[in-house]
């Protein structure tokens, strides 16, 4: 979930419903979310989620990031938590994240980590795109030349 938020992840999890809640001013369903099996080389999200009960949108979120590890690897992830704003009327994004856990790691002492990111100035992104006349680019020179005519053109 938290890699992408790609609706075709959800399937990969076990969903519970906990209730509703307010976060701040917005109404939410809550969920419980577990992977249903890990796969190797996969990050998963384990961790709770809110979600707006108007737009369906993720409002906050609660968790860690969850794997497979190697034999020997040892890794450690803080819990973070992240909230959203909708921006624009429609758009939910981050607008901050924290993080203050201890890592417990198997080869070594423990690790205090606080982490605090705010988002901010998201802008609408445009582009406005004009075709020309088509160009050859020469690899060596690297310059653009108007295409060869003729029988021999390539």
């Amino acid at each position: 979930m938290a890699a992408g938020d790609d609706p075709g992840r959800i399937a990969k999890y076990d969903v519970k419903y906990v209730g509703r809640e307010q976060v701040d001013e917005v109404s939410t369903y809550v969920f419980d979310i577990t992977p249903l099996k890990m796969e190797k080389g996969q990050r998963y999200f384990q961790g709770r989620v809110w979600v707006d009960d108007k737009d369906l949108q993720i409002v906050k979120t609660r968790g860690k990031a969850t794997g497979l590890l190697k034999k020997k690897e040892d890794q450690a992830f803080p819990t973070f938590e992240t909230f959203r704003e909708n921006i624009e009327g429609h758009f939910w994004f981050p607008t901050y994240t924290r993080a203050d856990d201890v890592l417990h790691f198997k080869t070594g002492p423990d690790v205090r980590i606080r982490v605090s990111v705010k988002y901010t100035n998201y802008k609408r992104f445009g582009s406005t795109i004009k075709i020309g006349k088509p160009t050859q680019v020469d690899p060596r020179s690297r310059k653009a030349s108007q295409p060869r005519e003729g029988p021999n053109a390539c």
